[in-house]
């Protein structure tokens, strides 16, 4: 029997064959939620999305946009960042 966390269908199961040549049920871990703006709490787009293990893999440049404030803010609140920096002086 499975453990209770394990009994949903919303885990993805994969039988995977063991060197002993019996076949075991593997459950796929479930992908983290979208990171979001700070500010407007809208889904960040360019900002990848998976485990620890699998965004250690990404080069730099594929984990979050390459601008000032990417994967914190989305472009439309950048934008009013900087008009506000650049008012205020």
């Amino acid at each position: 029997m499975p453990e209770l966390r394990y009994r949903s269908r919303s885990y993805k199961r994969t039988f995977k064959k063991t060197p002993g040549g019996k076949t075991v049920l593997h459950y796929k871990k479930k992908k983290p939620s979208k990171h979001v703006c700070v500010h407007c709490r809208k889904p960040l787009h360019a900002v990848a999305r998976g485990r620890p293990y699998q965004i250690k893999k990404l080069s730099k440049s594929k984990k979050r946009p390459n601008r000032p404030y990417g994967g914190y803010l989305c472009p439309e609140c950048t934008r009013k960042v900087f008009k506000k920096e650049a008012r205020s002086e």
